[in-house]
């Protein structure tokens, strides 16, 4: 089973639109399909559909996901671009607290929604090993 899409409940569209495309730069997304009249804004990579949506609800502040990066320089942009951004840092770049085969950060939006950045180092040597 694969995730389509997530959802990141916010409580003003542009304010959401704006950071969330700050902070998911340096993980190689952008807006692929912007409804302003709808209050949502859709993010993904060039090479697939989008799968990161931000969306005006009254459910803002509700979210906390871990999103899977590449390495560990990329959990290190992902927290820098979302203190850039006005985010508040939860934790910062390093080995995971709770898992000895991961290294995260967590930040929270302005509206309180948790996103971290995680590469599990182990899994993936396992993996090529």
């Amino acid at each position: 089973m694969q995730i389509d899409h997530l959802t990141v409940p916010v409580r003003d569209y542009e304010l959401g639109k704006r950071f969330y495309g700050e902070v998911l730069e340096p993980l190689g997304f952008r807006v692929l399909l912007d409804w302003p009249d709808k209050r949502r804004t859709f993010f993904g990579v060039d090479t697939g559909p989008s799968s990161f949506w931000v969306v005006e609800s009254a459910f803002a502040g509700s979210l906390d996901v871990s999103l899977a990066v590449a390495d560990r320089g990329e959990v290190a942009s992902f927290h820098a671009a979302a203190l850039a951004a006005g985010a508040r840092s939860l934790t910062e770049p390093g080995p995971h607290p709770d898992r000895t085969d991961s290294y995260a950060a967590r930040i929270a939006d302005f509206d309180g929604n948790v996103i971290e950045a995680v590469h599990r180092d182990a899994a993936i040597e396992r993996a090529a090993a």
